[in-house]
Parts: structure tokens; C-alpha cells; sequence
């Protein structure tokens, strides 16, 4: 591929994993951030050989730009097309790295910028922002979806494809309505869910506090998402809101169907919903990457002694081998697996999986 200049309207978790897995898989890159006030973290990604322009002002200095990417909040970045059109070239391809699609690509079009436009949304994350926090590896194999209109030329839509393709990512083409269906079901309506089961739990718990005391596993699991940006979702809500709504009205009909089963006493269709569930449930592939973000963990069977962590954490560190995140699950559901890793790599995990297996440990299997 040519060398291509990439222009970067904010340069984040997402923007910053772009510019480095782009950059460690050997692209022939120049990099220009834009931000609107001195940030020591970029300033370190200046130094750091990722960030070879910084910028506080959109001019002429985007004009020779190939590629700009916006990454800014979701209800932010259209505000960027009357500021970007006077300077960059007629070649220029814009895109951006949001998880709504719908709105940016009609508000391209009334910008008079439709044909330069093509809606591009990598599928990875984490729960944590900041340029400080990407890394070269987010990307890989996560789903990089880009919903080009029909006013997009060919070329302009094979040359952010190949690029995606180049973070390691796996590139899909849908259409911004599919786009915006299927990352309201499986993504915007569950974050809603979460944030509701959460409150449920807070408005009804006693001044001892024992729902959040009790709370295990099971809770904490489903619920995760819901410590996500409350900025950056009350965004998705209102940009994403025709699709949104449709699916909590499906599940409001899910739900007024269980509670008629319960009162019902209908134990056979409780019990085949559950089936069903669980069915479609595993067969959803294990490592998988989505708006939420990849975690390669391992669940282990401890001991209840002094020193049973830092054992199991001093066989992986001897081996070179990093922990993300460990944890104990104090309070669980589960019969195994109390001991949580979390680790950065899929071969890292399987690499900590030989090794405990070999020093005798038992490593508990989790869909």
C-alpha cells in the first residue's frame, strides 16, 4: 500500500490503537492528531514515534490528508464536517470510529460531504479511555465494520478496507440501518439493561446494604458494562434511539410474557425459554470480540492458604507471561473457579492454561 497521511479529530483508546497497530504492522504512515488543548499524553505519543504531528487547529495543515478519522463522541463528530470541508482535498476520505452509524452518515450527506463519507466502527474496547490506554493489539480480530453509502466510490471503500485490514482486524461491509439494528440488540439495549438491573438492586437494597454485600458472580457479571461512560452513552441513546427503542420494546414483551408464566405457574414454558436461551447462548463462539471488550480469562481452583495468589502469579512471572487483572470471587454461585485472570493476549491465556495445568493446578472450563 502507498504511503498514505492519516488525520486523527481526537486520538483516544480507539484512535490511538488504530495509529499503533498500523504502525507495528510496518504501514508506510504519517499520523496528525488534532486536540483542542495541550495533552501530556499525546505529547508522550509525539515522543514515542506515534504521533508524528500534533495539531490545535483544523487548516490547511489536513489539506494533504488521505484519510481523516473522527474520533470524537458520537453526537460530536458531525460538528467537525463544516470545519473539515473547506480544507481537505477532493480525495480525501473521511471516516469515523462510532458505534452509531445512522445519524453520521446523514449528517455527511447534508454537509455535502455523502461521497467523501464511509461510517467505519472497529468492535473493540475497554473500560478504560485515553490515548494513555491503547495499545497495539486492541484490534486484532475484532470486527471493523464500515457501512459505505451508494455515492462512495469503489476504490475509496477498498482503501479503508485494506487499511482496516492492516490493525488486524476483521473488515465487514453492511449498510448503516443493519449496522445500527444489530448494535442496538446486541450491544446498546444490554448496556440500557445492565444500568437498570444495577439501579433495581441500589433503590430497593436496606441501609445495611446487603444486596450489594450478597452480590456474586452472577450479578456481577450481566452487570459489568453498566460501569461503562455515562457521557458516552447518553450519546448512543439519543443518536441510536429509532433502534434502541424497538428492541426495549421487544424485551418489555419478553419480560411481561415471564411474569405471566410465573404467575401462571406455567412451568413448562419457563423451563423451554431457559432451553432456548441457553441453546443460542453456546452457540455463540467463546472468543469473540464486540463493543465489549475481548478478555482472554482463565477461572482456577485455589486452595484457601496464605500465598496460594502469589504462587500462581510467580509461575506465570518467571514464564514472562503478564496478568491484566486477577481477582477472587469471595461471595460466588459457582461451585469452581474462584481465582480470576485476566490476561492480554489469547496465547498469553493459553500459555498460562500449560503452565498451571503442568504445576497441577485446576483450571475450571466457562463458556
Amino acid at each position: 500500500m502507498r504511503h498514505l497521511e492519516l488525520g486523527f479529530i481526537g486520538f483516544g483508546l480507539i484512535g490511538g490503537s488504530i495509529a499503533r497497530s498500523l504502525k507495528k504492522n510496518g504501514m508506510d504512515i504519517t499520523v496528525k492528531v488534532y486536540t483542542r488543548r495541550k495533552n501530556p499524553q499525546l505529547e508522550k505519543g509525539v515522543k514515542e514515534g506515534i504521533i508524528d504531528e500534533l495539531l490545535y487547529e483544523i487548516d490547511h495543515h489536513f489539506s494533504t490528508c488521505d484519510v481523516i478519522f473522527l474520533c470524537a463522541p458520537v453526537l460530536k463528530n458531525a460538528e467537525f464536517f463544516p470545519l473539515l470541508k473547506p480544507v481537505i482535498s477532493p480525495s480525501c476520505i473521511l471516516t469515523d470510529v462510532g458505534s452509531v452509524k445512522g445519524s453520521i452518515c446523514d449528517a455527511a450527506r447534508e454537509a455535502g460531504l455523502g461521497p467523501r463519507f464511509i461510517g467505519g466502527h472497529p468492535m473493540a474496547g475497554s473500560e478504560k479511555t485515553g490515548y494513555e490506554n491503547s495499545t497495539d493489539t486492541l484490534l486484532e480480530n475484532a470486527y471493523y465494520l464500515l457501512t459505505p453509502c451508494e455515492d462512495n466510490a469503489p476504490e475509496d471503500v477498498a482503501t479503508l478496507r485494506e487499511l482496516a485490514g492492516h490493525t488486524g482486524a476483521n473488515c465487514v461491509i453492511i449498510s448503516a440501518a443493519e449496522h445500527d439494528r444489530i448494535t442496538a440488540a446486541i450491544s446498546h439495549v444490554p448496556h440500557i439493561i445492565a444500568v437498570s438491573l444495577v439501579n433495581m438492586v441500589r433503590q430497593n437494597d436496606n441501609d445495611e446494604e446487603n444486596m450489594k454485600a450478597f452480590a456474586a458472580g452472577g450479578f456481577r457479571d450481566i452487570t459489568r458494562i453498566a460501569s461503562s461512560s455515562p457521557a458516552m452513552w447518553q450519546d448512543i441513546c439519543i443518536a441510536n434511539e429509532k433502534s434502541i427503542n424497538h428492541f426495549l420494546s421487544c424485551f418489555e414483551g419478553q419480560l411481561r410474557q415471564f411474569r405471566q408464566m410465573i404467575s401462571e405457574g406455567n412451568i413448562t414454558g419457563i423451563s423451554e425459554e431457559f432451553q432456548a436461551a441457553g441453546d443460542y447462548r453456546n452457540s455463540i463462539p467463546a472468543k469473540k470480540s464486540g463493543v465489549i471488550a475481548r478478555s482472554y480469562e482463565i477461572f482456577i481452583n485455589i486452595d484457601d492458604r496464605t500465598g496460594a495468589i502469589a504462587t500462581v502469579a510467580t509461575i506465570l512471572s518467571v514464564n514472562g507471561i503478564s496478568i491484566k487483572n486477577i481477582g477472587i470471587i469471595h461471595n460466588r454461585e459457582f461451585a469452581d473457579g474462584v481465582l480470576r485472570l485476566e490476561l492480554y493476549r489469547e496465547e498469553d491465556a493459553a500459555a498460562a492454561e500449560t503452565l498451571l495445568r503442568h504445576n497441577r493446578y485446576d483450571i475450571v472450563e466457562r463458556d
